[in-house]
């Protein structure tokens, strides 16, 4: 299992968390230790083809949110980043804000793909917490002393996704959580307004 990956690829493009304390309660859980490393496993396998296919930026990009759909609970990643401020949203601006949100996240992450060729992802293994299941992985990077990423996986939404990745302990919705709140200020709290501006941000 290995991918091109990043140290700052996570520390500035933190935008695939979601802090499991922000979340209602859960149901009862389903996801295994054994499901959800074949989850994370199919995660890291697609990433890493998707990086070493040769493709053009823009394709990437499109890989990327193809991927970040299929094993993400996109909606509520993008639902918890967006706070207190999603509970006044309209349904109509819910949706945009989804779609706007996978978008940006995608284009966030896949522009860094391509400098990090080489790297490797390793899954070390998996326990349940509670209501969902931490799988540990192990990032090998050249020239840099591995470090570990860990990935939270749920079936809350009706099938297995990954809610949150936590970089060396760190909680990566935390951050994106500041920096979605820090834009909507900046728009005075115009949630149509961010929406348009997420879905053109690199």
């Amino acid at each position: 299992m290995v991918t091109d990956l990043s140290r700052r690829t996570f520390a500035r493009a933190a935008v695939l968390g979601l802090a499991a304390t922000a979340l209602p309660p859960l149901p009862a859980l389903a996801s295994t230790a054994a499901s959800a490393s074949r989850l994370v496993d199919s995660v890291v396998a697609d990433i890493n083809r998707a990086i070493n296919a040769g493709k053009s930026e823009s394709a990437l990009y499109k890989d990327f949110e193809r991927i970040f759909a299929k094993y993400a609970d996109v909606a509520t990643i993008a639902m918890v980043s967006l706070g207190a401020d999603g509970r006044r949203a309209t349904p109509a601006q819910k949706k945009a804000y989804i779609a706007a949100y996978q978008g940006y996240v995608s284009r966030k992450y896949g522009k860094r793909f391509r400098e990090f060729v080489g790297g490797r992802l390793e899954v070390t293994g998996a326990r349940p917490v509670k209501n969902y299941v931490e799988v540990k992985t192990i990032a090998h990077l050249r020239g840099e002393d591995p470090f570990e990423v860990t990935f939270v996986v749920s079936d809350r939404s009706g099938s297995e996704r990954f809610i949150n990745l936590y970089i060396e302990g760190v909680n990566m919705v935390l951050t994106e959580k500041t920096e979605i709140g820090a834009l909507l200020d900046r728009r005075g709290g115009n949630l149509d307004a961010l929406i348009s501006d997420l879905a053109k941000m690199n």
